[in-house]
């Protein structure tokens, strides 16, 4: 496939997985400082695939293989290469149906997304959403060392974990301080949504994505002591039978 680029000319670098063949087609938004390569992304597509859906996965600006700098890594950014993606999609396979799944960050994107642009995918499935993106980076900016990073360079490196440093910028910060999903979330009524999220996770902790699935009528599945990461057992294989489920169910109704 030709190269992808944003809007602001920096290249989105993504993947397709399907034979052409497909009704269906999932776009994968990935988490914060992970990629399209993460394992929850590549092992979500290859079940999908075995269940007969396309999927394009792809990075957010300064994550993964994209070469576009910290600085670009803005909310309105994340907005617009998903929009970019989703027109791409249209355009090259008009005739699919199109999903959304996402994790985290990349769940607090979607949210955003279905609430200020004009979505065409009809069903959106969320792991550990993010719901409180906002809180979480600032509980993270507790910090002393990071906040005085931050005051100094207008930025800071987040590289625990993360496929490669992340070049936070001190607006960003600003961009996440300005949302606030659950007053400002709107559900649109095309789009079936279901949530699935641990209820041992301390990064976007449970009762924060419990409280947002009630107030929007979403259902939401708990998973018994997962973590954020869905590492503990067999977390992970019930996102991917979940997540096969809501789509399969979806697209016959559709």
């Amino acid at each position: 496939m030709d190269k992808l680029f944003s809007k602001q000319g920096y290249e989105i670098p993504y993947v397709y997985e399907g034979t052409g063949e497909e009704e269906l087609l999932v776009i994968i938004s990935h988490g914060f400082g992970s990629s399209k390569e993460s394992t929850t992304a590549t092992t979500v597509a290859k079940k999908l695939s075995e269940g007969g859906i396309a999927s394009i996965r792809y990075d957010f600006p300064a994550h993964g293989e994209s070469l576009a700098e910290g600085k670009d890594f803005r909310i309105e950014n994340c907005l617009n290469d998903l929009e970019r993606v989703e027109e791409m999609a249209r355009e090259r396979f008009p005739e699919k149906t199109i999903g959304y799944f996402s994790s985290s960050f990349g769940a607090f994107i979607n949210l955003l997304y279905l609430t200020k642009r004009k979505p065409s995918g009809k069903m959106s499935f969320l792991r550990c959403s993010a719901v409180d993106m906002p809180g979480i980076v600032d509980r993270w900016m507790e910090d002393d060392a990071l906040l005085k990073e931050m005051e100094e360079k207008g930025y800071v490196v987040a590289d625990e974990g993360y496929v490669k440093p992340l070049h936070v910028y001190r607006a960003f910060w600003e961009d996440l301080k300005k949302v606030d999903l659950m007053k400002g979330f709107r559900r649109p009524e095309s789009v079936k949504m279901r949530m699935i999220h641990g209820t041992a996770d301390e990064t976007a902790p449970y009762p924060d994505a419990k409280a947002f699935s009630e107030r929007f009528g979403i259902e939401l599945i708990p998973v018994e002591g997962a973590d954020h990461s869905f590492t503990v057992n067999d977390a992970m294989d019930i996102v991917r039978a979940e997540a096969l489920r809501f789509y399969k169910e979806n697209i016959k109704n559709s």
